[in-house]
């Protein structure tokens, strides 16, 4: 059954780590000249990802228990102190999935969570650069119906695979 507003029933945001999919990579990217909804991947170029390898400021960003914990507790508390609904969230070692409702556009959704997470980390110590862990920007699903909310909760607690141990201890 479709919503029948203006207002989305949920958001689904993810975003990725610093420099762990650069354009170039076998997987194929996306660029602000190829990003329409289903459209291909740019392909592969083992010189553009060497490239852009090269310009790193610092090795890509692997997240490990002690940093997704971290994560984890700042993005709750954003949801908490704005009162946003956060129905799941997941994250693994070079991206984070969430669903959430929340009163915002999803681009300040998505812009909390990576500053507050940056600012969590920095707190605790495990990001000690000036530029920020993430890669820019993100992606931001609107869900418009109870079935899609449902589908995407499934898809970010139960589709990324085990969960992950905690080899930090």
């Amino acid at each position: 059954m479709w919503n029948n507003t203006d207002s989305p029933l949920a958001y689904f945001i993810s975003f990725r780590t610093y420099g762990t999919w650069l354009h170039g990579d076998e997987r194929g990217s996306i660029d602000r000249f190829h990003n329409r909804y289903r459209s291909p991947y740019i392909p592969p170029d083992k010189s553009w990802r060497t490239y852009n390898e090269q310009q790193l400021k610092t090795k890509p960003l692997i997240l490990k228990a002690r940093e997704r914990s971290s994560i984890k507790e700042a993005i709750r508390e954003t949801c908490e102190i704005r009162k946003w609904s956060l129905f799941a969230l997941n994250v693994r070692t070079n991206h984070v999935h969430s669903v959430v409702s929340a009163n915002r556009k999803p681009g300040l959704v998505l812009n909390a969570f990576k500053a507050n997470a940056t600012r969590r980390l920095r707190e605790d110590g495990l990001w000690v650069y000036q530029f920020s862990p993430w890669a820019d920007k993100g992606s931001k699903r609107w869900l418009w119906n109870e079935r899609s909310v449902a589908n995407a909760i499934d898809y970010v607690l139960c589709g990324q695979g085990n969960e992950l141990p905690d080899f930090d201890n």
